[in-house]
């Protein structure tokens, strides 16, 4: 299965902000939402991503001032992304060599949507219980 069956799932929907919106307002994003990270979008293409570790590193390195800074400036960059023919395998281990948690899904540059380590963490748990099943039915039948 691919990133496409998760966003089958999970809907295209994708928290996205502004490069020049308040670091105050990321915050208030992402707690509101109870999400990780928020693309960031310069007409209509993703640039960035504001993640909680970013805001966290702005704090170490702006302290309280980290909050009148601006998506632009904490955003990670370059974008790294994934298409939803990709493998949910390679996605995973994309995110475990960059050391992130969100990849943004982009077919013919277009964003279909978003996936976290969480979204791909919960499909590989549902697969291998599927299996498990098929075995036992397969033995208990056999």
């Amino acid at each position: 299965m691919g990133i496409s069956s998760i966003l089958r799932t999970k809907g295209s929907e994708v928290a996205s902000v502004a490069p020049d919106s308040s670091v105050t307002d990321i915050v208030g994003e992402l707690t509101t939402r109870r999400i990780g990270a928020v693309l960031v979008i310069d007409s209509d293409s993703v640039v960035g991503v504001v993640s909680e570790r970013d805001v966290i590193r702005g704090l170490g390195g702006h302290q309280g001032e980290v909050l009148n800074l601006t998506a632009r400036d904490i955003m990670t960059a370059p974008v790294i992304t994934i298409s939803p023919q990709d493998s949910i395998a390679d996605a995973m281990e994309l995110m475990t060599d960059r050391r992130i948690r969100h990849l943004p899904v982009v077919d013919s540059g277009v964003l279909v949507g978003l996936v976290s380590i969480g979204d791909l963490v919960k499909r590989r748990i549902e697969e291998a219980e599927q299996e498990a099943l098929a075995l036992k039915d397969y033995i208990a039948t056999g």
